[in-house]
């Protein structure tokens, strides 16, 4: 298993000698591992994804052998990057897939070279790492792309306040001479939405088929509060970290949902953590982009 680089948010645009700046797009964490035989496609947590994403293993073909990269796949949707849809390509059995690749394909957002044709360069400067992920990446062309970067600050400021409407959701900041930060919060990320962790301490509907969940928010009086309907990639999900707890049937409690009253759910001890996009208290109820089995 490939350990990625993570990176810490920060609240303000860094500035300073010596840093680059890149988008953040809004996917799903990939890393191509490009064996002298075949590719595999890892997700963040480790899981084997190759099969949800055919386009990008035939695409990753075409690297030299022995070569891994990170970065972020997406999908484009009427001029912007869908994260709902990326979450669908996921899911998605191999079946599915095939057709999925057809109706939505996937683009890959390198943003590091982890390994070169059996070189390990994560020790070089990310500056170097950088050229070699251009020059790699440049003749190929889509759907694997390296990501937009720059070292002018006003620039990545303009970035930061246009990009969005494309899907962007930040950027993230890295040194130029900085080995690749393996498994630490060595990058920092400026994102331009409101999403944050929050604690997934219960879910409606039934374990088999979760509909929302139940979430407290770093901030606020620690009232729980009910996330929007959930994807169906993300039921999946939450479904198989339930099952993952065992067979003690989770307790019930109730919660107030806005609009509709005391719900019920059932309690999950010790909780899980999401990644959440939410501007309100009140309206719309958060958001849950993703589980956070990182934590």
């Amino acid at each position: 298993m490939i350990r990625v680089a993570l990176a810490a948010p920060v609240r303000t645009l860094p500035r300073g000698a010596g840093l680059a700046y890149e988008p953040k797009f809004d996917g799903h964490r990939l890393v191509v591992l490009r064996s002298a035989t075949d590719v595999t496609l890892q997700a963040r947590s480790g899981r084997i994804v190759t099969s949800a994403f055919p386009d990008l293993a035939a695409a990753a073909l075409q690297l030299p052998a022995d070569t891994v990269l990170d970065g972020e796949v997406v999908v484009w949707h009427a001029g912007r990057t869908d994260f709902a849809l990326v979450q669908r390509r996921a899911a998605a059995t191999a079946a599915r897939a095939a057709v999925l690749a057809q109706r939505l394909p996937a683009s890959y957002a390198a943003f590091d070279v982890l390994e070169l044709a059996g070189l390990d360069v994560r020790a070089r400067p990310y500056e170097r790492r950088r050229a070699l992920l251009v020059d790699l990446l440049l003749p190929l062309g889509p759907p694997l792309q390296p990501v937009p970067m720059t070292t002018d600050p006003e620039l990545a400021a303009t970035w930061y306040e246009t990009l969005p409407a494309s899907g962007i959701e930040g950027l993230v900041v890295k040194r130029l001479d900085q080995a690749y930060p393996a498994g630490r919060r060595g990058w920092q990320k400026l994102r331009h939405t409101d999403v944050r962790d929050a604690a997934v301490v219960g879910y409606t509907g039934t374990p088999r088929r979760p509909l929302a969940l139940v979430l407290v928010l770093p901030v606020g009086d620690e009232t729980p509060l009910v996330s929007s309907p959930l994807t169906a990639a993300l039921r999946t999900e939450v479904a198989a970290e339930v099952a993952a707890r065992g067979a003690a049937s989770p307790a019930l409690a109730t919660v107030t949902a806005i609009g509709f009253g005391d719900v019920p759910f059932r309690t999950l001890d010790p909780p899980l953590a999401a990644e959440v996009r939410h501007t309100s208290a009140r309206h719309p109820p958060p958001e849950v982009l993703r589980l956070r089995t990182d934590l």
